[in-house]
């Protein structure tokens, strides 16, 4: 079962602005493993916007975004496809499970690569000269893709190369911007890569103790199990790269090659999502059933500056959480040039909170494993919404003239 979450090609005026369910659309019978949006080129008068959805009973099914009518099956995968992209440029999507299947929007099969894997790709990303980079377990393999041409009318995927410094399995992979990408593994490796020409940028292992005398096996010893260093999520913006490694949450400049800020126990189980909000604001959302609200600081204004409110008062919910806001040790003040503040704490579901949506405006929407999907909205935003209202409606019946 899927509900009509994504804010793709039109306004979310529905769940978004009111949390009314839109659609609801059947037709998986296990899991959704992965879910897209198709916009229709701009050059195209038609404007269809389709919903691809991939799941564990090894079908992909395409709908219509308006109707959520089910356009089309396809059941003719050995696998279980486990991760989607589209090629808007292009106009193809890819599926990538054991192999890496190219499709066309009428839903033919443009062509496709040989088995690659019994684990399967899990994370695919586009990057220039028609390629996309796919993380097959420890590897990644770049692919270019070769549109038709006047030589030949068909459609071709060739293997251009394997990169293999991931030391463990890469469990997270998404484009920095038009230049790089960067990927995470289990064992809590961040590195940093060339989109141009495949070079590693930067390596980063550091995240589990930020003090470098200690050898690698020391080092992995001070945590409890190595899923404490997973690198689960990650986003960025044009100077940073926020990385969501085990419970915790790190700051890795750009620039810097380095952390620059972290809260090892941000929440006290697996952070499983993050997402960068603005004025430099990061949520996250945890095995634990919560979902918090970070700023990056200044270090030098911790001492003069009081922690804000922010959201923590706008979001009109939650507490603080003292012990995740307390001064890291002394250590880390010596590696770390900034900080990140607890400010908002949502307090609403029971059970692990699996991802969430921001809509900028319109608000927050959690989605858990208690079965909840939860719509938070600004509180100081919508107040002042509700005080323009009242003043236009007296303006509407003259009774503000009245009152002046």
């Amino acid at each position: 079962m899927l509900r009509w979450l994504i804010g793709g090609g039109r306004e979310p005026q529905g769940l978004a602005e009111t949390g009314e369910k839109l659609l609801e659309l059947n037709g998986h019978t296990q899991k959704i493993t992965a879910i897209i949006t198709f916009p229709s080129l701009e050059s195209c008068e038609e404007k269809n916007q389709l919903i691809l959805t991939a799941s564990a009973d090894r079908t992909v099914i395409v709908w219509d975004s308006d109707t959520g009518r089910q356009v089309q099956r396809i059941s003719c995968f050995q696998s279980t496809v486990k991760c989607l992209t589209v090629l808007q440029r292009l106009d193809v999507w890819l599926s990538g499970g054991n192999d890496l299947c190219v499709w066309n929007r009428k839903l033919d099969l443009l062509c496709k690569t040989s088995h690659l894997s019994d684990t399967g790709i899990s994370a695919l990303v586009e990057i220039p000269k028609n390629c996309v980079v796919a993380a097959v377990g420890k590897e990644l393999i770049i692919f270019r893709l070769v549109a038709p041409t006047e030589g030949s009318l068909e459609w071709d995927i060739l293997e251009i190369k394997h990169l293999l410094d991931h030391q463990d399995n890469i469990l997270s992979l998404i484009n920095v911007n038009d230049l790089s990408f960067v990927t995470g593994s289990h064992i809590g490796e961040l590195i940093i890569w060339d989109a141009l020409d495949w070079t590693m940028q930067a390596y980063e292992r550091n995240f589990w103790d930020p003090s470098p005398q200690l050898d690698t096996q020391q080092e992995i010893k001070l945590c409890q199990k190595s899923n404490d260093i997973s690198i689960h999520h990650f986003t960025c913006d044009e100077e940073n790269v926020f990385a969501a490694v085990g419970r915790g949450l790190y700051v890795y400049n750009l620039h810097m090659k380095r952390v620059i800020a972290c809260q090892k126990t941000a929440h006290d189980s697996s952070v499983l999502h993050i997402a960068k909000l603005p004025n430099r604001q990061l949520i996250s959302c945890s095995e634990d059933g919560s979902v918090r609200i970070w700023e990056l600081r200044e270090k030098q204004q911790l001492a003069a500056e009081p922690v804000p409110t922010g959201f923590f008062n706008m979001w009109g919910f939650g507490r603080v959480n003292k012990q995740a806001s307390q001064p890291v040790k002394k250590q880390q003040e010596n590696a770390t040039s900034c900080s990140l503040e607890l400010i908002g704490d949502l307090i609403g579901h029971s059970s692990s909170v699996e991802m969430f949506l921001y809509f900028e405006d319109h608000g927050l929407v959690t989605c858990s494993a208690d079965h909840l999907i939860i719509l938070w909205k600004n509180g100081e935003r919508e107040s002042g919404l509700r005080s323009l209202r009242l003043f236009q409606k007296l303006e509407e019946n003259g009774d503000l003239y009245l009152a002046v």
